[in-house]
């Protein structure tokens, strides 16, 4: 139980030593506090459920899920904490769409501990956090004009594809079969197909390798 003036925060990613120097990091700040702790998505989807924490601390990649559509998820059961996604997957091509889905902040998992605690108390304040490359992106493209929008760095066709496509780009990247695809979208299997080759076709490979490595390449040590 924590006081009224404290923050709860629950940490959801299945690599322990990460959770290991958050909690510790955490612990040294009189006004956060750990409330849960989960390392698989259908864990985190229950853990919320019954916690109500007031920030979720989530990695976007989880054994048996993503944490993508566990935001949209917790969205759709109207019990969606201030939200912030530490990743090691692309910023540039993650770090918007997740916003735009719900998520209060976008790090990468090597920014300084003293930046994610900072960032912790920011969107527990309902402010956006993002690293100052995707901030300046996103200040620049508000004030570009229509014709002059700053083109994001190369992503080998990744922006190209519509979020659905990459949550699937994702999933299916993470080694997940078509089915369980489905399973975890909602979705029917004939529907994950017909985005699957979509995207494939956006992306001009022709192979599962071709997409696994593809994904690799977008979020090392994952």
């Amino acid at each position: 139980m924590t006081s009224p003036s404290t923050i709860g925060i629950q940490l959801v990613d299945d690599h322990l030593a990460l959770r290991d120097g958050l909690r510790n990091a955490i612990a040294a700040e009189p006004d956060l506090s750990i409330v849960g702790e989960a390392g698989t998505w259908r864990e985190a989807l229950v853990q919320t459920a019954a916690l109500h924490p007031d920030v979720l601390v989530l990695d976007l990649n989880l054994p048996d899920g993503n944490g993508w559509t566990l935001i949209e998820q917790l969205h759709n059961l109207q019990i969606l904490p201030a939200t912030l996604v530490l990743s090691a997957c692309d910023e540039h091509v993650y770090a918007r769409r997740l916003l735009r889905s719900g998520a209060h902040g976008y790090l990468m998992k090597d920014e300084p501990l003293a930046c994610i605690i900072d960032g912790i108390r920011l969107v527990h304040q309902g402010k956006f956090v993002a690293s100052s490359t995707i901030t300046n992106e996103l200040v620049r493209t508000a004030l570009a004009q229509p014709n002059d929008i700053p083109q994001a760095p190369d992503d080998n066709g990744i922006a190209a594809l519509s979020d659905r496509e990459l949550q699937i780009f994702t999933l299916l990247g993470q080694g997940w079969r078509n089915k369980e695809v489905a399973e975890r979208l909602g979705v029917g299997d004939k529907t994950v197909a017909t985005y699957k080759a979509r995207l494939m076709l956006k992306l001009g490979i022709t192979t599962t390798m071709d997409l696994l490595n593809r994904y690799r390449a977008l979020s090392p040590g994952s």
